[in-house]
């Protein structure tokens, strides 16, 4: 092997590298935003359960112009 093949090994290795690096964030990133999904679905649903003991016609004739 010549000395420029090795240089385009080396580079293609580190660019690989860098690739996986940058899927690896992305992987971490769609985890991080499904879990804040599943916690503003979890405190809607918290949210609902607390409105339902509420009488009926409670919140009809809120005012909230600004």
């Amino acid at each position: 092997m010549d000395v420029t093949s090795v240089v385009e090994a080396m580079a293609g290795a580190k660019m690989a590298e860098v690739q996986m690096a940058i899927a690896a964030k992305m992987l971490r990133m769609n985890a991080d935003s499904a879990s804040s999904a599943v916690q503003i679905i979890d405190a809607a649903q918290q949210n609902m359960t607390s409105l339902a003991n509420v009488a009926a016609g409670v919140g009809q004739n809120v005012d909230i112009s600004a």
